[in-house]
């Protein structure tokens, strides 16, 4: 019988019966194996943020590539531009995996957070059976009773010299209560035929390693290893009035028309000049 106070405690494993927590010894068996991509796989209870635990561990040369480092909470999460990632214990995935991607030109490193979209993506859609759209350039986006919402972001960060942290999180089980803005959702509030965390891990872990593979044998090449023909399939961004804040305050407003090859998105402006913006905050202005 579970204890009165152990439910009653929110980072208690009884806290929540609808979300049960993820079983490490199965998932290590199942995405572990000797010439894989993946070489270990820890789950914690609660930390701050997976990103900056897996940076200092890779900075300190105490994890190779391919760690894959999960929390079943984060109270320290963080987003683009700094923005904190809360959700309540077990109510999402958020993780960060270990990439070294030597023998890659380093410009080319700037589509791995690009590639990590497409590769959450397909593994959502084969285990969840939700579609999952990609806003430019980290966003993962859902439908909710006909809106658009974002269910998750990626986040990629230098370890090192010859490193890079990837971290993902995605709003599994988030109930419309529980939703930090109006403007989030989840997979269950999108529908989703399952909320089973662990095969969705797996899923989408297996379709990174698939698409990381691809990316690493064509040299990081986006459009021979198919990557940026599939990206710009599954951006919701391409094709829309936007609005992109970038660095030193400036913003640039026009049509998404193309990512290209640097993973930059090109925005055509009123004017008729193309601009390709690397770095920014994009909003949508019209809907699809």
């Amino acid at each position: 019988m579970t204890p009165r106070d152990a439910s009653d405690d929110p980072h208690s494993r009884w806290s929540d019966l609808d979300r049960p927590p993820l079983n490490a010894a199965a998932l290590r068996r199942g995405l572990v194996r000797e010439g894989g991509l993946w070489t270990g796989l820890d789950v914690v209870a609660r930390t701050g943020s997976t990103n900056s635990d897996l940076v200092a561990l890779a900075t300190a040369g105490k994890a190779a590539e391919g760690a894959v480092l999960v929390a079943e909470e984060q109270s320290a999460g963080r987003g683009r531009l700094d923005r904190r990632w809360t959700a309540p214990a077990r109510s999402g995935l958020f993780f960060s995996v270990l990439l070294e991607p030597s023998g890659i030109p380093v410009a080319r490193w700037g589509w791995l957070p690009l590639l990590t979209g497409v590769a959450v993506a397909t593994g959502l859609a084969r285990a969840a059976g939700v579609d999952t759209a990609l806003k430019w350039p980290n966003d993962l986006l859902v439908t909710v009773g006909g809106e658009e919402r974002k269910a998750g972001g990626i986040l990629a960060e230098r370890a090192g010299e010859d490193g890079v942290v990837v971290g993902v999180g995605i709003n599994v089980t988030l109930r419309a209560a529980e939703l930090p803005v109006p403007q989030a959702g989840s997979l269950a509030l999108a529908g989703a035929v399952s909320t089973d965390r662990d095969p969705l891990l797996r899923a989408v872990l297996r379709s990174l390693e698939e698409w990381y593979g691809r990316w690493r044998a064509a040299d990081g090449d986006p459009a021979d290893s198919g990557l940026q023909e599939v990206y710009t399939a599954g951006c919701a961004t391409l094709g829309r009035s936007v609005r992109a804040e970038l660095p030193g305050g400036r913003s640039l407003v026009g049509e998404a028309v193309a990512v290209d090859g640097d993973g930059r998105l090109v925005i055509a402006t009123e004017d008729g000049v193309q601009e390709p913006v690397g770095a920014g905050d994009v909003v949508h202005l019209r809907p699809a």
